[in-house]
């Protein structure tokens, strides 16, 4: 009898872990090998455009930019020159003392939220947590966010369930890893980083060259897997230094649970890295302020932002027009590319009218030429045109004014978009669908958004479209173009 029972307990072990490794079998694991067979989910690849928001504690002193709370502990800089004049010596008034400034008394979710579905935006990503390291959602591990301190509201929670109602995806960004240095300027004379009763805020405080300690990547890691559990983001966002190599164990760690957290939620799911954060292939490339001049055969997107000078909010901010980002939006898109841009609210909550005249811009084009960005794919080539494109990083400011004559092309199905990146006031020459080109025998031409007859002919050196007196829209112009078959 006891034979038995032990044969049939044996079965059951060995039945048991049979289906438990079919289950996982297809479940990454925390190794790169594992991690390359990841796929970038198709509502990234379909959605093209999303909002990133820069909003935290640093919209309070307002200065220069975002990286306010490193800089003013800096001596010598002008931050440091500013804080001085305007708040006194820093071991009296320190980072943490505007905390209790940052009260986001008119922050509304839901008109955020409608804000950015009117943009024409499909994914937004919040930052969960800057390198201030001020967490902007209630978090288990510091008593420095905004639940228990500042606005004493959950905005990640808040922000979360509004987006749902409007169809937005939500990503979320984390920049607690360059935390570990980001401090460090006030450790160098008498200021409040060196106070041990706010340790726990500013520190560790360390210099650059100096590995982290396992204590701290584990705190990132734990960080991290914590807002994928309350929050469920399909998009996880990282800053440039999750480069660092001893990060490596921690980010495969992380990749690998996130990634399997998206299977059991039957969502897609996606990690940003910037530069070499991630080996290619496990994760999705982003470029700061800057684009690719090709198509890249894999997903890869850009943050860019409203503003030339800041991602959070200052009040002296120089805007790109509407007109620039359409354009740009156009021209990522072509090359298998996302843009995510950014703007910065005031510390009430309320977004500055030049940036929500830029978004309302940008959806009202979208609203017409939509279907020329949303669920394309690239063609056999991005485009044609006069205009040199910049490559790289951190080139916003550098990029040159598209003309009629700079064409993008994108497709869905048998249908190829031809995109004039100005309004045309001559005839547009498409030299890519000239007939000796061979890359197709045009049988028509409509013009996106309008029911006038567009005239054209498809020459031996190139495709002539004339200009129409009136056109749907502002800044770029779609032409759907058909092929015989």
């Amino acid at each position: 009898m006891l034979t038995k029972h032990f044969a049939a307990f044996f079965f059951a072990a060995v039945f048991l872990c049979g289906n438990a490794g079919a289950q996982t079998f297809d479940r990454y694991q925390s190794n790169w090998e594992s991690l390359k067979k990841y796929q970038v989910p198709d509502w990234f690849r379909d959605a093209k455009f999303g909002i990133f928001i820069h909003w935290g504690v640093y919209s309070v002193p307002a200065f220069r930019n975002e990286w306010y709370p490193r800089n003013m502990y800096q001596q010598g800089s002008d931050e440091y020159k500013h804080q001085l004049e305007k708040y006194g010596p820093l071991d009296k008034f320190g980072y943490k003392d505007f905390i209790p400034q940052f009260k986001a008394e008119k922050f509304n979710a839901d008109e955020w939220a409608a804000l950015f579905a009117k943009a024409g935006a499909k994914y937004v990503v919040p930052v969960a947590e800057h390198h201030d390291g001020f967490a902007m959602y209630k978090t288990t591990l510091s008593k420095w966010n905004a639940v228990e301190m500042g606005p004493k509201r959950d905005v990640i929670e808040e922000l979360a369930a509004a987006f749902k109602k409007q169809n937005l995806v939500l990503g979320l960004s984390s920049h607690r890893i360059e935390h570990w240095f980001f401090m460090n300027g006030g450790r160098k004379f008498m200021s409040d980083v060196i106070d041990p009763a706010y340790a726990d805020f500013y520190g560790p405080a360390r210099e650059e060259n100096e590995t982290m300690t396992p204590e701290y990547m584990n705190d990132w890691l734990l960080r991290c897997t914590e807002l994928v559990d309350k929050y469920q983001p399909q998009l996880v966002w990282f800053d440039w230094w999750i480069e660092q190599p001893a990060l490596d164990a921690y980010k495969k760690s992380f990749a690998s649970y996130y990634y399997n957290k998206g299977l059991e939620w039957n969502k897609g799911v996606v990690i940003n890295y910037k530069n070499t954060g991630f080996p290619e292939g496990t994760a999705v490339l982003d470029i700061e302020r800057g684009k690719l001049t090709g198509i890249r055969n894999m997903s890869w997107q850009t943050d860019d932002a409203v503003g030339f000078k800041s991602w959070g909010y200052i009040p002296d901010d120089n805007f790109k027009s509407s007109k620039y980002l359409i354009t740009n939006l156009v021209d990522i898109v072509s090359k298998n590319g996302n843009l995510l841009l950014n703007i910065g609210p005031r510390p009430d909550g309320t977004i500055p009218q030049e940036e929500q005249d830029i978004l309302l811009a940008v959806g009202k084009w979208l609203q017409v030429n939509g279907e020329a960005i949303y669920g394309t794919r690239p063609w056999k080539t991005f485009g044609e045109g006069p205009t040199e494109v910049i490559g790289g990083s951190f080139v916003d400011d550098k990029v040159k004014p598209f003309t009629a004559q700079d064409i993008r092309f994108t497709t869905k199905g048998d249908t190829l978009y031809a995109i004039a990146l100005d309004i045309p006031s001559a005839p547009v020459t498409v030299k890519t669908l000239a007939l000796k080109a061979g890359n197709g025998n045009v049988a028509g031409i409509e013009l996106v958004g309008s029911t006038e007859k567009v005239s054209w002919q498809q020459k031996a050196d190139g495709l002539v479209i004339q200009p129409l007196k009136q056109y749907p829209a502002e800044s770029a112009v779609v032409y759907k173009i058909t092929f015989k078959k």
